[in-house]
């Protein structure tokens, strides 16, 4: 069973029933939605057969039908992060060998740069500006020249490229077959019980994993309706849910704290919402009953990685109640061990489980985790470990089986011999009253090796003081004098994050102790 297969169950089943709302205004059902796919399908394989297309676009109509029309070809589907740099994206490019750039309006200066500094030489542009250039076509006219006829999909049966989040340096390129991503969406059906009466808001980029197999396809895969939003906005996203009777909706933690602050002024209709699924940096306690109390109680935290599909783990909302800030348990298509930590550079061994109340590593894997990174064999070998996908996550395992993120094995800071996990030194000086957001970084000293510093950020107050939160993490019964902060930062603004909600250690790091 592939994608493919799965989204023809869904033509045959419900093929007058809407699969796709687009801002509200365009529309399509899964009849209309398989024949503009088939015909995508035959045009790129006309133009470049065998061959990868590439897409550059916000979430769209058009983002959605490439990758389903990659899916019948069977010839993957590069999904490029429209927020890149046009250099940065002809070098994530370079590994993927595509041939073809599809790209948008709102990305055509970036776009038709690409093509001007890549070895891609022809385009096809949707959108309604005007691109006078011999080597782009439109994507309505590509369409409706093109054959109705099935394709047979190339036996690789590919699903497409996608890339790591890039916190470190240049994202890495991840390729994916139809097989393992079914796996997920599966998953995820399960997982949530998605049902063909469920309509599905889209507020997440298309391109991410998360957004892709934890959501698009799982949808889709079920006969559900899916109500894209291609620019995020918290005030759009509720009145799209009153509009629509959104049932479910994905968000990272930052939307989620959007929504419900906006829900909190405004007082949408919101009581179609069942479920919500968030995840992708740490979800505190205060943020589940933030949403709960505004939006629905029915607050899905999920744990995973792009190498490993749409997610390893998830914690029902039930569970959240008597083990608030878990992760949950592995999934259905996973085995995970948590095991003794070791450094970037040397391979845990995955027999060395730690014990209930430990904290180590966590290895995971399924049918459905990637083979590892394209053109990439000195980081594929660090990221398997004797089949086990290594997630570089460190947590905690409970009596009950319940895991908790403590940190990163890359962001763990040794001081004086003694190893701290920042994530849980963050959970705890982010209960302050008056502190919105904590990062923890390690600054290095010739005494300790490390010390423990610390970024808050407080929204604006002007009565937080440093003196004061180094009195409260004093007093905590739960942070251990050697994890407590030696140094704190006050920030004027938010602090940075990916678009996923993961926070930016390193830009933090060089704008306040690199000085």
């Amino acid at each position: 069973m592939n994608l493919t297969d799965a989204f023809e169950r869904s033509v045959r089943c419900h093929s007058s029933k809407t699969a796709l709302v687009v801002d509200g205004e365009q529309s399509l059902t899964y009849g209309e939605l398989d024949e503009r796919t088939t015909r995508l399908a035959n045009a790129l394989d006309t133009r470049i057969p065998n061959e990868r297309v590439a897409t550059l676009a916000l979430t769209s109509t058009a983002a959605i039908e490439v990758m389903l029309a990659s899916q019948k070809r069977g010839v993957g589907n590069v999904q490029l992060p429209f927020r890149e740099s046009s250099g940065t994206l002809a070098s994530m490019l370079e590994p993927t060998k595509a041939s073809l750039l599809v790209f948008d309006d709102a990305n055509a200066e970036k776009a038709l740069s690409v093509l001007d500094c890549s070895e891609i030489e022809t385009a096809i542009h949707t959108g309604e500006r005007s691109i006078d250039r011999d080597d782009v076509e439109h994507y309505e006219e590509v369409i409706a020249g093109a054959s109705t006829d099935d394709i047979d999909p190339h036996p690789d049966c590919e699903h497409g490229v996608l890339y790591t989040s890039g916190t470190t340096g240049t994202p890495k390129a991840v390729s994916f077959d139809q097989e393992q991503l079914w796996y997920g969406s599966t998953q995820v059906i399960m997982e949530m019980g998605i049902e063909e009466t469920d309509t599905a808001l889209v507020t997440t980029p298309w391109y991410h994993m998360v957004t892709t197999d934890a959501w698009v396809l799982p949808h889709l895969q079920a006969g559900a309706t899916l109500v894209v939003q291609s620019e995020f906005d918290p005030t759009e996203s509720l009145r799209l849910i009153q509009k629509y009777g959104v049932t479910g909706l994905l968000a990272v933690p930052t939307q989620l704290h959007s929504l419900a602050d906006t829900q909190e002024d405004e007082e949408y209709d919101v009581d179609s919402l069942s479920y919500i699924r968030t995840g992708g940096s740490i979800v505190t306690e205060r943020l589940i009953e933030k949403a709960s109390e505004q939006l629905s109680d029915g607050v899905y935290n999920t744990y995973g990685l792009t190498e490993g599909g749409p997610n390893l783990t998830f914690a029902h909302p039930s569970l959240q109640k008597e083990h608030p800030g878990t992760i949950g348990r592995e999934s259905f298509t996973w085995e995970l061990r948590v095991v003794e930590a070791v450094g970037p550079g040397e391979d845990p061994d995955p027999s060395a489980t730690v014990d209930p109340g430990e904290t180590g590593e966590i290895l995971a894997r399924s049918p459905g985790m990637s083979d590892g990174y394209m053109d990439s064999p000195e980081e594929t070998d660090r990221l398997l470990v004797d089949g086990w996908l290594r997630t570089g996550d460190c947590a905690e395992l409970d009596e009950d089986g319940c895991l908790y993120i403590t940190g990163r094995v890359d962001n763990m800071i040794v001081t004086g011999g003694e190893n701290v996990y920042p994530e849980e030194v963050e959970d705890i000086i982010e209960s302050h009253d008056l502190i919105e957001e904590a990062v923890v970084v390690g600054h290095e000293d010739e005494r300790w090796g490390d010390r423990v510093t610390c970024v808050v950020y407080a929204d604006g107050s002007t009565e937080c003081e440093i003196d004061d939160l180094d009195r409260f993490c004093k007093k905590h019964d739960e942070l251990a004098d050697f994890k407590r902060p030696r140094e704190y930062e006050i920030a004027d603004e938010p602090l940075p994050r990916t678009e996923t909600g993961t926070i930016e250690r390193d830009s933090i790091h060089a704008e306040f102790f690199d000085q």
